[in-house]
C-alpha cells in the first residue's frame, strides 16, 4: 500500500504543475480519476519493495516528499517547455501594441493577452493531434524505471535540469518569434524614414494598424514552426529531463 501512494504522490505531484491537466478548467474529479488511473498502472508496473515492510511515520512523510520533489521537478520542466509558443506569442503582442488588451484565460481563469491565449490553444489541439498526451505518459512512466520509487534525488541534476529548461523556454520563444522581430524592425525603420520625408504625417496613427496586421501575418505564416515544435517536443524532453 505504501508503495502505490508514493506512486500516487509522484503522479499527482507531475500533472499538478504539468500542462493541460493541471489547467484550472478541468474538474477536480477528472483530474483525480486520470491520476488514479495511471497510478495504479504505474504501481502495477513498478516494484512494490515497500510494501511489507515496516517504516516509521517519519520515514513514511520523508519518502513521500521525496516522490513528490520527483513530480514537481519532472513536471516543471514539462511546462516550461510547453509555455515557448506562449512565449513567442508575447513577445510578438508586445511589438504589435497590444500589451493593454486582455482577455479570459479559461486555462488558469484569469486575464490573458489574446494573441498568446489563441497560440497556445492552436497549440494543444496540435498537441493532441499528434499524441502529445502520450509523450507525457511515457515520461512519466519512464521516471519509475530510471528513479524507482524510494530513491533519493539528485538535487543538483534536477535543479540543473529546471534551469536548462527555463534557460531553453526563453531562447526557444526568441527564435521562435526572431522573424517577426526582424520585420517589426524593417517597419519601424521605413516609417522613420516617411517621418523625416514627410514630418506631417501621423506616424503614430499610421503604426497602429500596420503593426498589428503585421504581427497577425507573421504568425500565421509561423504556424507550420509551431507544428514542428510539436514535433521536436520527444526530443526536447529527452534532452533535458533528468531520464
Amino acid at each position: 500500500m505504501l508503495g502505490f501512494f508514493m506512486v500516487l504522490v509522484r503522479t499527482s505531484a507531475f500533472f499538478l504543475v504539468g500542462p493541460i491537466l493541471g489547467a484550472r478548467i478541468i474538474p477536480v474529479q477528472f483530474r483525480m480519476a486520470i491520476v488514479l488511473m495511471l497510478s495504479i498502472f504505474f504501481a502495477a508496473m513498478s516494484p512494490g519493495r515497500f510494501d511489507h515492510m515496516t517504516v516509521s511515520m517519519v520515514e513514511v512523510v520523508i519518502l513521500l516528499s521525496l516522490e513528490a520533489v520527483y513530480g514537481l521537478a519532472f513536471g516543471l520542466i514539462v511546462i516550461l517547455i510547453f509555455s515557448v509558443v506562449k512565449i513567442a506569442a508575447r513577445i510578438v503582442e508586445h511589438q504589435m501594441g497590444f500589451v493593454m488588451a486582455q482577455t479570459f484565460d479559461p486555462l488558469s481563469s484569469e486575464d490573458a493577452q489574446p494573441l498568446s491565449l489563441l497560440m497556445e490553444m492552436l497549440f494543444i489541439l496540435l498537441f493532441f493531434s499528434a499524441n502529445g498526451h502520450h509523450t507525457l505518459v511515457m515520461i512519466l512512466n519512464q521516471s519509475f524505471k530510471v528513479f524507482p520509487v524510494g530513491s533519493s534525488p539528485d538535487m543538483s541534476l534536477l535543479l540543473d535540469s529546471v534551469v536548462k529548461a527555463g534557460s531553453s523556454m526563453l531562447l526557444a520563444g526568441l527564435r521562435l518569434s526572431a522573424p517577426v522581430l526582424c520585420a517589426f524592425l524593417l517597419l519601424m525603420a521605413t516609417l522613420a524614414v516617411f517621418a523625416r520625408i514627410m514630418p506631417d504625417m501621423d506616424i503614430l496613427f499610421l503604426s497602429m494598424p500596420l503593426r498589428a496586421g503585421l504581427g497577425l501575418l507573421f504568425c500565421g505564416m509561423a504556424m507550420p514552426f509551431v507544428l514542428e515544435f510539436v514535433t521536436e517536443f520527444s526530443s526536447w524532453m529527452g534532452k533535458l529531463l533528468p531520464i
